[in-house]
């Protein structure tokens, strides 16, 4: 068991890999009366084009079958409900998927042990037919029509739709109706038995719990499964053009206002840089320019312009960083045309840098002292960078005006796509 702390932020994370790759990490904080465990695999809705295990050939799988592999693997051949399980135990559980994992979970401060030891129980044992794949086709069929009703969910899904050529976060992790209308149960076990290998997973525990102890239980409960380590899944490379796919689209919905967003491509590859720090120059100078508390969205909203605030998203998109921007507003066109005039010449002084890595610290401390918090920044580490990162506070501190300054000068602004959700009147 390896011991090592993460600078700045009185955590200490204890790890340790088994025989057959399982990761294992692990943050105690005796302050609290709680636990949180995640079990994450590094497969999410853009891995869809994969050589299987124990193949040689690239397959490609419907669209959305990460998703629906979550669902199913609540699902157990003895009829035992999951949810029911860490119920009386007076725990909540859960599932996600997003593009790039898949993490099931439970927190609650009683019976830590006999949950763990469930949640590697279920999660290591699917159970797949034809019969409750079929029936899991029409749950998920509501879920995205539910989505598509959603003003923000078809604005945030058509941008990328919009944004890429090639690459599959084109395409909405829950898929489409007939996409997931194609999966089987055949086409499960294959993704599964590729992704679901210990190898490619990692535990992640925060909260009031022994280190020893859960290494030990998990040792125990792996070394029953007698699995080696797996080679390195081997996923297709995709070819994505610098430009958008498409510049522009305008839908009618159920909405009283407008909302509108503008979402910039930048091609990142070529900067001589890390990603991550990359990734926060841009997202960290456009939420100065043109964020919440920024003088821009002031004189935006002083004006009548938007509604509320203007909003930032990022998305780390491998040899991209996207950033969305938007708003709600009865003057769509106008609040779009003042934002690319606002980011024409854009650029950050030595004052506006050390207030945001101020404000970057202080999230830190925040999120130190929550067994959530952690947790997701741990889980957050290990899908994007790789690793964990144990000097955060020292990464933010050592980021310079001349490092953003050099990012802000190789990015281009040219590449970009707008979303507008104007009312319909039909």
């Amino acid at each position: 068991m390896h011991k090592k702390e993460i600078k700045n932020l009185e955590l200490t994370v204890y790890s340790e890999k088994l025989d057959n790759g399982l990761e294992i990490y692990i943050v105690p904080k005796d302050n609290v009366n709680n636990t949180y465990a995640t079990y994450t695999t590094r497969y999410g809705g853009i891995h869809n084009d994969f050589i299987p295990a124990n193949e040689k050939e690239m397959v490609t799988v419907p669209k959305g079958i990460a998703h629906f592999l979550e669902h199913k693997m609540f699902e157990q051949e003895n009829g035992e409900d999951v949810f029911s399980f860490f119920s009386e135990r007076g725990s909540d559980a859960n599932a996600n998927t997003n593009p790039r994992k898949t993490t099931y979970l439970f927190s609650g401060p009683n019976a830590f042990y006999e949950n763990l030891e469930f949640l590697l129980s279920y999660v290591e044992t699917p159970y797949f037919t034809d019969e409750n794949v079929e029936k899991e086709k029409g749950i998920i069929e509501q879920e995205i029509k539910m989505y598509q009703d959603k003003p923000y969910s078809r604005m945030y899904n058509g941008i990328l739709y919009n944004l890429f050529h090639n690459y599959p976060m084109k395409y909405p992790t829950i898929g489409t109706i007939e996409s997931v209308n194609s999966i089987t149960k055949e086409d499960l076990y294959k993704c599964y038995n590729t992704f679901y290998h210990p190898s490619n997973m990692f535990l992640v525990i925060t909260g009031n719990v022994d280190p020893e102890k859960v290494i030990e239980l998990v040792k125990k409960h792996e070394a029953k499964r007698n699995l080696k380590e797996n080679n390195k899944i081997v996923l297709k490379e995709y070819d994505e053009p610098r430009d958008v796919a498409n510049a522009s689209e305008i839908i009618s919905m159920d909405v009283t206002v407008p909302k509108t967003a503008i979402a910039y491509k930048f091609y990142i590859k070529d900067i001589n840089m890390r990603k991550d720090k990359v990734y926060s120059a841009i997202l960290n100078t456009l939420d100065l320019k043109l964020g919440t508390t920024s003088l821009f969205c002031e004189k935006l909203r002083n004006e009548g312009l938007i509604t509320g605030s203007i909003d930032i998203t990022g998305i780390n998109a491998d040899d991209f960083v996207i950033a969305v921007i938007d708003a709600e507003t009865k003057e769509p066109e106008k609040v779009i045309k003042l934002i690319k005039e606002e980011l024409k010449h854009i650029e950050i002084e030595e004052h506006e840098l050390e207030r945001r890595k101020r404000t970057g610290i202080s999230d830190l401390v925040l999120v130190s002292d929550n067994i959530f918090r952690i947790n997701n920044m741990l889980v957050n580490n290990i899908i994007v960078k790789g690793e964990i990162e144990y000097d955060p506070i020292g990464s933010i501190r050592e980021t310079t005006i001349k490092e953003v300054e050099e990012v802000l000068k190789n990015i281009d602004f040219k590449n970009y796509t707008i979303f507008t959700v104007i009312p319909d009147k039909g």
